[in-house]
């Protein structure tokens, strides 16, 4: 009551309504000649002080003055919904403003009109009370709806008229239980029915607040819903009962979220706990049903209940058995250690169709999610609800993604290994790449021959790694020894390429620092400088290494080597050429510097890195082996996987060599102009709103609307910090890629650091934000200055 003013009660008259407001009857000359209590109550004059008098007397003519503080309110204004605003004088000396409307009387007596005036606070406020009345109409996302003392429906506002999904006038006088014949509270100790509900609040007047409903909504009849309800009596200005009002919020998805939680919750406590295949799917099971599912089943391969590495090819036709199933009916898995049989399932069906494509499969009320341990399958899970029950949601795809990956830890760490060789595989599985990543800058093809086809071990090694700004970083190399030793040590070496490349360092400098712990790790085993050579001598002191980068925007390629081979290099026309790279010292012998070579590469170039095995052996010289790789290579309109099976045919026609031998091609290519735009801003505080406006305009022309908030965010931050901490010219650049890439460069060489910021202080908050809403980030360094980059996602539908 106190928002409405204590005085005023329940009364929803306007300010201005005649029987409320100060009402004033003048003639002809404005003179006052009818005077009513309200305007006694709001001026202070008596009928007998005022009558007669002019009406200037009390409110006078001219422009209205603001009033003064405190607190100051709005400054008046001519005019106020139609109403003229006016400076009255009370009759004790003091102003006040009123909104005054006046109406001519028809006639010939001597009233000639009738003014009507109220403060102006009390209109505003009655505005505000409207609006609070409009607002809950129209636009509160809280359902409202009023029940006569009969229980039918009288007034409903849009949110529930949205939710019955009909135009109110089709649902009036309808009862709450004939709108939800099939739901009801789920809160424990109130009535259970709509009816009893309401009933209960109008014959004792006691109101309930947060009562569970769940029901299905005519407007979506075929999802279960969760309401927070509210129900009190109404009455009217005598207290007569006229009926009961219901708010209703949809807290569905809150529910649905508690309910994804707390099974969480729960598989993390029995999930995992014995380092047993068939007990950890028979947890799932017991988790999921009947929660989650009517019925879940767990197939794994074979081979994993044998202790076998899983597939990581060719799982649509691998062997399945199913080892664990539960249905809210009671039945249950099978005792361990009993005979399992094969499962199969027909093609087309949901488990043959997540076998095929690795992924999850979602089929009205059966959920297929893949058991996978890194690149392995191990198996399946499959969720299946009751025809009556709803279909799995995004949130419930997640959680049982969750969960099954959860179990396939829990399975993986189960198995066990029982034989070297199947270890020395897995090993080269891991340290070589199995599949390279696809880039917009190189179209690629590779070919690896170990040695020794018994352990499958050597140490040769390539690699192909993203870098920011769409470029691409390509590594050859070659570690001295075969065997598990050998292979080792090549992971190492290509982990740490890796690390350092993912950090934007150029060739050269890359290659130093590569040497550096190379020696640091020989002395340190007694291999280096200084220490007992022997049979533990560190194999990675004398490896080789080549390290290039190219550039889709620019074509062009900067390349480094330390004692490797240079690479092949053929342009569009077939011309072949082996660069005049300097070799620089092999790795970890140190001595000289290294050096880069940079050069522009036409589209469609070719760039060959191979290790000495693929053009070296006893039968025939290095030079040899060059020459016979260039006239493969020169084929220009050859595909490169055609390119690669003739180049190994070629020059390694038994299929081994004495030495492992690498070989990866790589076709160039070009980001289209309309990828790309860049632009030049002034090291000026104006330049972080112009970039908000040049990115708002770029995206909606490249129809990523969606990431225009994020971005206008990011690319501001980057350039203030640079108008702050760097030096100018600043230039941006946005690229669009497989995801969207933005670039701010400037002429400083500091880095930027994430940090936290405390509570109290004033900034250092903004690369954190940053950090938080791209993909990646990260900074690279030139000759002229840094580059900060970021990477966006694109949105599901590109």
């Amino acid at each position: 009551m106190s928002a409405w003013n204590t005085d005023q009660g329940a009364d929803f008259r306007g300010p201005l309504d005649v029987t409320r407001a100060a009402t004033v009857v003048t003639d002809a000359r404005n003179t006052v000649i009818g005077w009513s209590l309200g305007a006694e109550r709001l001026f202070g004059y008596r009928s007998r002080e005022i009558v007669g008098r002019p009406l200037t007397t009390f409110l006078p003519p001219g422009p209205t003055p603001s009033p003064p503080p405190p607190p100051p309110p709005p400054s008046p204004l001519p005019q106020y919904r139609g109403n003229d605003v006016r400076v009255a004088l009370r009759r004790d000396g003091t102003e006040t403003i009123v909104a005054v409307d006046e109406c001519p009387l028809p006639g010939a007596g001597t009233a000639v009109r009738v003014l009507v005036a109220t403060e102006l606070k009390d209109l505003r406020l009655w505005d505000s009370r409207l609006a609070l009345l409009h607002g809950l109409a129209t636009q509160s996302p809280v359902g409202l709806a009023i029940y006569d003392a009969d229980l039918r429906l009288t007034w409903c506002n849009t949110a529930f008229e949205r939710e019955i999904g009909r135009p109110f006038a089709e649902f009036r006088g309808l009862r709450a239980d004939e709108l939800y014949s099939d739901g009801r509270f789920v809160t424990k100790g109130h009535p259970p029915t709509l009816d009893a509900v309401m009933r209960h609040v109008l014959e004792t007047g006691e109101p309930y607040l947060d009562l569970h409903f769940q029901g299905r909504p005519p407007s979506d009849p075929d999802t279960e819903h969760l309401w927070s309800c509210a129900y009190y009596r109404l009455q009217d200005a005598d207290g007569r009962v006229v009926g009961v009002c219901e708010d209703a919020f949809d807290i569905s998805d809150r529910y649905r979220a508690q309910r994804r939680l707390a099974l969480l919750v729960e598989a993390g406590r029995g999930i995992g706990t014995a380092l047993d295949v068939v007990v950890t799917a028979e947890k799932i099971t017991e988790v999921s049903v009947p929660a989650f599912a009517s019925t879940v089943t767990v197939d794994l391969a074979r081979m994993v209940l044998e202790g076998e590495v899983p597939a990581t090819s060719g799982t649509a036709a691998m062997p399945l058995v199913r080892v664990s199933s539960r249905s809210a009916d009671g039945a249950g898995a099978g005792e361990a250690g009993t005979a399992r049989s094969p499962v199969e399932y027909p093609s087309g069906s949901p488990q043959d169709r997540s076998l095929s494509s690795g992924g999850l499969v979602l089929d009205n009320t059966t959920l297929v999610v893949p058991l996978r341990a890194g690149n392995g399958l191990l198996g399946l899970v499959t969720f299946v609800r009751d025809a009556e029950s709803a279909t799995f949601d995004g949130g419930e795809v997640a959680l049982a993604d969750e969960l099954v990956a959860r179990t396939a830890v829990s399975v993986d760490n189960a198995r066990r290994y029982t034989r070297e060789r199947i270890a020395a595989l897995a090993l080269q599985r891991q340290l070589l790449p199995q599949q390279l990543p696809e880039t917009s800058a190189v179209d690629l093809a590779h070919r690896y021959l170990p040695t020794d086809d018994v352990t499958g071990v050597g140490g040769d090694w390539f690699d192909v790694i993203p870098l920011s700004g769409s470029r691409v970083g390509l590594v050859v190399g070659d570690v001295v020894g075969h065997g598990l030793q050998a292979a080792a040590t090549m992971g190492r070496l290509r982990t740490t390429v890796r690390a350092f490349a993912q950090m934007d360092m150029d060739p050269v400098e890359l290659l130093s620092r590569l040497d550096d712990l190379v020696a640091q790790s020989a002395e340190e085993q007694g291999g280096g400088p200084g220490g007992p050579a022997g049979d533990h001598a560190d194999v990675t002191t004398g490896a080789t290494c080549l390290y290039a980068v190219y550039d889709p925007v620019s074509r062009r390629c900067v390349m480094a080597r330390a004692g490797h081979l240079p690479p092949a290099v053929v342009d569009p026309e077939g011309r072949v050429a082996f660069p005049d790279l300097p070799a620089g010292p092999p790795l970890g012998l140190g001595g000289l510097p290294f050096e880069s070579l940079e050069t522009e590469l036409p589209v469609g170039s070719l760039l060959a890195l191979f290790t000495d095995g693929l053009v070296e052996a006893r039968d025939h010289d290095i030079d040899h082996g060059l020459d016979t790789l260039g006239r493969v290579l020169g084929d220009r309109h050859a595909p490169l996987e055609e390119l690669c099976d003739r180049a190994l045919a070629e020059l390694v026609p038994s299929g081994s060599t004495a030495d492992d031998t690498a070989l990866l091609l790589v076709r160039t290519r070009e980001l289209d102009t309309s990828q790309v735009v860049e632009w030049e801003l002034p090291a000026e505080p104006v330049a972080a709103g112009r970039v908000r406006d040049l990115a708002t305009r770029q995206l909606h022309h490249w129809g990523l609307d969606d990431l225009s908030f994020t971005t206008e965010l990011v690319a501001s931050e980057l350039v203030t910090n640079a108008v702050r901490y760097a030096e100018g010219p600043i230039q941006v650049r946005l690229i669009r890629d497989r995801t969207l890439l933005c670039e701010v460069a400037d002429a400083g060489h500091t880095s930027p650091h994430l940090r936290h910021s405390g509570e109290d202080d004033e900034g250092g908050r903004g690369l954190f934000i940053v950090a938080q809403l791209v993909q990646r980030w990260g900074t690279r360094y030139s000759q002229s200055g840094k580059t900060i980059w970021t990477e966006q996602a694109f949105p599901a539908a590109e």
